[in-house]
């Protein structure tokens, strides 16, 4: 009888095992398809949005599933372009890293929330797409894209998190080879450069041009495996801005950078009151 309860359990546990990794699979490929139907105009994909409790960040979109399937209706399809590079989730939140050309080319970051099956909530973040790549000859999106380290998924927000704190919002900068391997640092930033050196001196230069970039709060990080995703509040040359910031993680330490930064429009310009965090 023991045997037995103790056989059930294990088998239970490996059921709900199967389960939940089917219903992350099935919710990445949910939004990856959402995402396509701007491309493809297929009139389906709205069925993944909750018709009563959708809630949208994006400041130029109208709240509600009316204000998301308006938003759809005003895209030309035949002329738009989508491409997902890379998709992660954790817990009930699908973050994506894309590619469009929607209303002119751009670089985004979206982040969807499920309940009971249904996207209930939207945030994201916009970047045009510069002509060239960076000093590195990187671009805003190519890179390494497999999830790897699942088991490490919360050490490495951690990581990321205080990284973003102790350097980025409270200025740090002599404790920033605490969370780097030497010199090593891949950036896909589109004006800085490769290695934390480049950094340093990106900065520097910024500065003495009188370009300040501060972030005053972290309003969100989420994570799979060696990637992690910081959503950051503050402001680039005195303007109200928001930074979302993608690091990737090997050995302990932050090994490669993504990010988009895009301009809080003043409240009289914003569609819904959800604002933008």
């Amino acid at each position: 009888m023991i045997l037995l309860g103790l056989m059930s359990a294990v088998e239970g546990k490996s059921q709900d095992h199967q389960i939940n990794k089917r219903q992350v699979l099935d919710q990445k490929t949910t939004v990856i398809n959402l995402l396509k139907s701007f491309e493809s105009g297929n009139t389906e994909s709205l069925n993944s949005i909750h018709p009563n409790t959708y809630k949208q960040h994006n400041l130029q979109v109208a709240d509600g599933y009316e204000g998301f399937k308006d938003f759809f209706n005003s895209i030309p399809h035949e002329k738009t372009k989508v491409q997902t590079i890379r998709v992660f989730q954790d817990g009930a939140y699908v973050f994506t890293h894309t590619d469009y050309d929607l209303f002119g080319q751009s670089i985004g970051f979206d982040i969807f929330r499920f309940a009971d099956g249904k996207i209930v909530e939207h945030w994201d973040n916009l970047q045009e797409r510069p002509a060239k790549p960076n000093p590195s000859g990187r671009s805003m999106i190519d890179g390494i894209t497999v999830v790897q380290d699942l088991d490490k998924t919360d050490t490495n927000k951690h990581l990321v998190r205080s990284f973003v704190e102790e350097i980025l919002v409270k200025g740090n900068l002599d404790k920033i080879q605490d969370y780097f391997e030497g010199d090593n640092y891949l950036q896909h930033n589109p004006i800085i450069p490769d290695q934390i050196s480049g950094l340093k001196q990106s900065l520097a230069t910024m500065a003495e041009k009188g370009i300040t970039m501060e972030y005053d709060k972290i309003h969100l990080v989420l994570g799979e495996g060696n990637f992690a995703l910081v959503v950051s509040e503050g402001k680039l040359a005195n303007i109200h801005t928001s930074f979302y910031d993608l690091f990737r993680v090997e050995n302990g330490k932050i090994a490669e950078h993504w990010d988009t930064i895009e301009t809080i429009p003043a409240e009289e310009h914003w569609k819904n009151t959800n604002g933008k965090f």
